[in-house]
């Protein structure tokens, strides 16, 4: 069956941005400012604030150290870990494990080699997210210096256009890019500028509030929301982009908060349907990126009740939402999964023409190069026909992100 199965649209992949990106797109008298690449030897440990730190290792004393490739800009120092590339060679190794550019699979970070991989994996097109950024920019957002932040933010899209879905990428490798978070109007200009350019998928935060931005119910993003719907341009929601992801306590195994990721999302589409904002865009469109489905019946099951009662707690609710809270989802609000059978079995709660698939190549959560061997498990499991397993594995990312226009069209 493997061979018969449509080519998957991933809609949730990664880059591990080239070392040169910055370097060779910055003016000159910002590069030895800008986003660079180091490499220390050392090891990573915890420090006292409960956080990994890199000691560096310059006597070679320790069994732990190793080389590393660090990413450093202003008063970032960032070292690479092995669980933002764990396919390959270093798929082994532990999450937290300091690694180089020469140990991981050039599919991370080369345009070829990527395109290769997809071939490998049975990947048609792919929509790759950012790490050196982090997921919605956060990186550039947290710098002072906002001149150089913003340039930064357009010679990544730039480059996530030009280079990475040009060329052989163009169809395949399908352009997301950034926006300059700390002004929503800088933000709409650059939307506008990108979608010129061919790209029309945006990474957003799940939670601005989290980063310290205003929330969506604020009205401050408007002119962004007004620009994405104007460029017919997603709005990509990745869990963690709020920079915070749900624990129980500080104690807690890293296995819990893992397991409760989808927790995020589940706070993101509450917020969404409760803004009014899909209300008054009426043709804007979100994504919510590795948050899975499984959970949606019930939680539109709630909103839609605590809807029908908001009198008694909201008087101002059906203002803002005029029609049932799950009665926006239809063809605006999408979501995405890699192991989730629960989300398929239950697809006519969801929507099937909702739900996309994601290989998250090369993060831990990828069965690279097995991904279509996963999907087959998850089509069979939920006993998909026919049209729903092509809805499923490309259909409905097709309709998601117009994909018509970089000739996608079945």
């Amino acid at each position: 069956m493997v061979s018969e199965l449509p080519r998957i649209i991933s809609v949730d992949d990664h880059i591990v941005e080239p070392p040169n990106l910055w370097q060779d797109r910055l003016p000159a008298k910002y590069r030895d400012r800008g986003p660079r690449v180091e490499r220390h030897y050392g090891y990573l440990d915890w420090n006292t604030g409960g956080k990994m730190d890199f000691v560096d290792d310059d006597e070679k004393s320790s069994p732990k150290s190793r080389w590393c490739d660090h990413w450093v800009y202003d008063d970032l120092r960032w070292p690479l870990p092995a669980g933002y590339a764990s396919v390959g060679p270093i798929r082994d190794l532990e999450a937290m494990t300091p690694v180089s550019y020469d140990e991981i699979l050039p599919g991370c970070f080369d345009q070829a080699a990527r395109l290769a991989d997809m071939d490998l994996n049975h990947v048609e097109a792919s929509l790759c997210f950012p790490t050196v950024p982090r997921f919605c920019g956060q990186t550039f957002l947290e710098r002072q210096d906002k001149e150089l932040a913003l340039l930064c933010v357009k010679a990544y899209n730039d480059w996530m256009i030009d280079d990475w879905g040009g060329g052989a990428g163009r169809g395949r490798l399908i352009p997301l890019t950034l926006v300059p978070l700390w002004d929503a109007e800088l933000a709409a200009a650059e939307v506008r500028r990108c979608a010129a350019k061919g790209s029309h998928a945006v990474a957003f935060s799940e939670n601005p509030a989290a980063l310290g931005l205003p929330s969506i119910h604020s009205g401050h993003w408007d002119p962004l929301w007004a620009a994405c719907q104007e460029t017919e341009t997603v709005v990509n929601m990745h869990i963690g982009s709020s920079s915070k992801l749900t624990t129980t306590s500080p104690d807690a195994p890293i296995l819990v908060w893992v397991a409760l990721t989808a927790q995020n999302a589940q706070a993101g589409l509450v917020d969404w349907l409760s803004s009014g904002l899909l209300a008054r865009f009426p043709t804007l469109r979100i994504a919510f990126s590795e948050g899975q489905v499984g959970w949606m019946p019930f939680m539109l099951e709630r909103i839609d009740s605590a809807w029908e009662r908001s009198d008694a707690y909201d008087k101002t609710a059906r203002e803002r939402v005029p029609e049932r809270p799950s009665s926006y989802i239809p063809g605006r609000v999408y979501g995405c999964i890699f192991d989730d059978v629960q989300g398929l079995l239950n697809r006519d709660y969801v929507g099937m023409g909702q739900i996309m698939f994601e290989t998250d190549y090369p993060h831990a959560d990828s069965f690279f190069p097995h991904s279509i061997k996963v999907a087959e498990k998850l089509i069979q499991a939920a006993n998909l026909n026919e049209h729903e397993t092509w809805q499923f594995l490309r259909g409905n990312a097709i309709e998601c992100y117009d994909l018509g226009r970089y000739a996608i069209t079945k």
